[in-house]
């Protein structure tokens, strides 16, 4: 057998892959570091600058921002066909992040491809495990104890693989990264659906599954479907009650959750020049709430003050000398456009249920009044990956300062997320985590918390129908504290919080008046607030692990007994067949959510472990023969049980399976294991109407057929008691649709075609049983 630096440099061959930073042999203008925790990698504004000269030569036209920084990391610049919403590009991201709940799955697909070290810089970001419920020092300290075997692998993983490791408490993944590793031009991609938070620093940030992480850091050339491009036109400035959230708010209300599908969103205009860095975040963070591929703002001052701000001012430098490549080109086209008036714009509040159902603050009372939800407001919760900045947290103690000058107190129960450590610490500094206290709130641990579901929620009952207002991004059935009658809305945090001093949805803060404790009428000043401290940023404790520049003593070690942790087997191969009376599990009716197919909250600690993750299979879709969740028939028994009972109950006795979708099937997380599990419990295909990106990508990469009817009609052909025969995979080529055979029970059949976007590289993937197969394979 040839030595193992040998097969990995025939896998590097196999695969293009580039040397370890190839491009730093480049000659630049200044050599800068990409973050001071990697001083010996830079940035490679020459490389960008070379490429998008390359592809602006081929197409004659302007590009757009997004363009230039796409195109800019190009495998083959000079090759690459490019078709909006066509080509897929092969890219060469400049990064990888990984959030601690999606790295335990990602670094075991790494450890299974054999390879000795990442070959692009690498993070893993603990924020995702620590439980919300008695404040910020008990629940990390509890969250150690709990996932001490867990934050173990993860450390000696990264140690082992070259990858940077982040402790719990460090702060909430993307924080971490607009404060270190995002910089204008950058295309870096994360295992988590929120990573477009780095494009309020003018970076392509991209939320993947693990098994595309992988790829990036194995030196693989990535693919992603050439975005289209939605311009989003700003005029107008910010002023008064409306913030940065209101944008985005307004954005989901007119694109909706599926708008932004295979799109990139490209923030430009003189209104942009109004907002802070921190607030561009914000905006680009909740565009996966419309199922945008990122969001990107171009260049400016405001993201120059940030960088100097964060010590990176050696950086905003460098992109001034290269700021025509950071910017959109004079007459660029979009495929669609835009246009909001920031002075019109008013606060916005949107909800419950789904993230795209925008009221004006000040009509939501009424509509409120009007559909039967709660008034009261029992809980406020401001922070999250979207709205912990020092500029939030400043607002909202704005708001706090003036209730409590009056005697006031919040009616609702109230809690604070700062978003990192360095937040934290300034906060407390500067005394803002001190005045919402006063104002009752409680800090919690710098961690994603309430907002995915971590969240020991003790002051209802499950059942117990209720209103929460929060300043996070998603609002789906459940999804904060696993009450499906929990009404949550998503607005800006000042909102939030004259919403939780008032304690009730028909609050208006530009118009209503609250009593003080004098008996006297007052009316809450919009809030003002900095957007950076004026001394100095605290950086608080030091919480960040350096990688060794000699891993080989490093050990990894996954019990075969632990029930969190599972090396993975590799899945079977595709027989060469077409697949034949496939069983439906189930076929869900209406939003079917990555939360529906694997939910978070108590689940997240089985995310490093695929047979115990599986159990929550679609234990949230609705099943339409039924109207219920989590209760599906077992075609063999007739009797009706638990979805994943019936997955196993069928893996046990051979018996292959399908799900059927409705729209946008797999909005929301950026979690693979809403594909690992199905594949894992014998499915073979997904059929839908449609499918969010990054959960259809997922399922390609571990060798499932995610395919959608070609006339979406023929959704309503199908019924759970069918079985499905899925023909012309020995034929399998892009672009030629499938064909579906519907057995109905009486005997008859029909039949439909099924269309699919695969591409020769993905349907190898198909044919080894998974992309990972697939590299195996080369390596051999």
């Amino acid at each position: 057998m040839a030595p193992y630096s040998l097969l990995v440099t025939r896998l590097q061959k196999a695969l293009g892959v580039r040397q370890y930073h190839v491009a730093s042999v480049l000659c630049q203008r200044a050599k800068v570091a990409m973050s001071h925790f990697e001083p010996n990698e830079y940035i490679h504004y020459d490389l960008l600058e070379k490429n998008i000269n390359i592809v602006r030569k081929r197409l004659n036209r302007p590009l757009t921002l997004s363009e230039k920084i796409v195109y800019g990391h190009l495998d083959d610049p000079a090759g690459q066909e490019i078709e909006r919403g066509k080509s897929y590009l092969r890219l060469r991201p400049d990064r990888v992040a990984m959030q601690d709940a999606t790295a335990q799955m990602a670094m075991l697909q790494f450890i299974s491809s054999g390879l000795p070290k990442v070959a692009v810089p690498s993070t893993i970001h603990c924020d995702h495990l620590i439980e919300a419920q008695l404040g910020g020092e008990k629940d990390l300290r509890r969250a150690k104890d709990i996932n001490q075997e867990v934050y173990n692998f993860l450390a000696t993983a990264g140690a082992k693989y070259g990858v940077g490791f982040w402790k719990p408490g460090s702060g909430i993944i993307h924080q971490i990264i607009l404060e270190n590793y995002a910089y204008p031009g950058v295309l870096l991609i994360g295992t988590d659906s929120h990573t477009p938070n780095g494009g309020g620093l003018g970076g392509i940030c991209i939320g993947v599954g693990g098994a595309d992480a992988v790829d990036v850091m194995a030196g693989i050339p990535w693919e992603l479907k050439c975005p289209k491009v939605i311009g989003v036109k700003l005029t107008g400035s910010l002023s008064g009650w409306t913030s940065p959230k209101d944008v985005i708010l307004k954005v989901a209300g007119i694109l909706t959750v599926k708008g932004g599908t295979g799109a990139i969103v490209e923030y430009h205009g003189p209104g942009v020049d109004s907002i802070s860095c921190t607030g561009m975040a914000t905006i680009c963070n909740m565009g996966a709430e419309i199922g945008a591929t990122t969001s990107v703002f171009p260049y400016n001052q405001r993201m120059k003050k940030y960088l100097s701000k964060t010590g990176r001012a050696d950086i905003a430098n460098l992109a001034d000398e290269f700021k025509d490549h950071l910017v959109p080109d004079p007459g660029c086209h979009y495929d669609q456009l835009i246009e909001v008036n920031l002075s019109e714009l008013k606060p916005h509040i949107n909800g419950p249920f789904t993230p795209d159902l925008a009221h004006p603050v000040a009509e939501v009372g009424k509509v409120a009044e009007k559909e039967g939800w709660p008034l009261d407001i029992r809980v406020g919760l401001i922070g999250s990956c979207t709205n912990s900045s020092y500029e939030d947290m400043g607002r909202s103690a704005a708001v706090a300062k003036q209730a409590l000058a009056h005697g006031l107190k919040c009616k609702s129960q109230f809690t604070i997320t700062p978003g990192s450590e360095q937040i934290r610490a300034t906060i407390e500094r500067d005394g803002y985590a001190q005045i919402l206290r006063d104002l009752g709130g409680i800090v919690l641990a710098n961690a994603c918390g309430p907002c995915i579901g971590q969240w020991d929620r003790k002051d209802i009952k499950k059942g117990e129908k209720n209103t929460i207002v929060t300043s996070y991004n998603r609002n789906f059935t459940g999804r904060n504290d696993a009450n499906p009658e929990t009404h949550a809305f998503v607005t800006s945090p000042e909102i939030v919080t004259a919403l939780a001093i008032a304690g009730t949805l028909k609050f208006n803060p530009e118009t209503d008046y609250l009593t003080g404790t004098d008996g006297k009428k007052f009316k809450l000043e919009a809030p003002d607030a900095d957007e950076l401290p004026k001394a100095e940023f605290d950086p608080g404790q030091d919480t960040y692990q350096h990688p060794p520049k000699d891993s080989s003593g490093q050990h990894v070690d996954v019990s075969p007994t632990s029930q969190r942790l599972q090396l993975l087997e590799p899945f079977d191969k595709w027989d060469g067949k077409d697949l034949e009376d496939l069983q439906i599990l189930i076929k869900v009716k209406g939003k079917c959510t990555t939360d529906h197919i694997s939910a978070a909250g108590p689940w997240l600690k089985f995310r490093g472990h695929l047979d115990n993750i599986s159990n929550n299979l679609l234990i949230g879709a609705i099943n339409i023969e039924n109207g219920k969740a989590n209760s599906v028939r077992n075609a063999v028994t007739q009797e009706f049980g638990p979805v994943p009972d019936t997955a196993r109950y069928y893996k046990k006795h051979g018996i292959r399976w399908v799900v059927i979708g409705d729209e946008n099937y797999g909005e929301g997380s950026s979690r693979e294991h809403a594909a690992l599990e199905p594949r894992h419990l014998g499915a073979r295909a997904i059929i839908t109407k449609s499918f969010a990106r990054i959960h259809e990508t997922n399922l390609k990469k571990q060798g499932l057929l995610p395919l959608t009817f070609a006339d979406p009609a023929d959704y309503n052909k199908i019924h759970p008691v069918d079985k499905l025969t899925i023909q012309g995979l020995k034929d399998f080529t892009p672009g030629k649709p499938l064909k579906c055979i519907i057995k109905h029970p009486n005997g008859t059949q029909e039949t439909i075609l099924l269309n699919h976007t695969f591409n020769e590289t993905q349907i190898e993937w198909f044919r080894a049983g998974s992309a990972l197969n697939r590299m195996k394979e080369l390596q051999q």
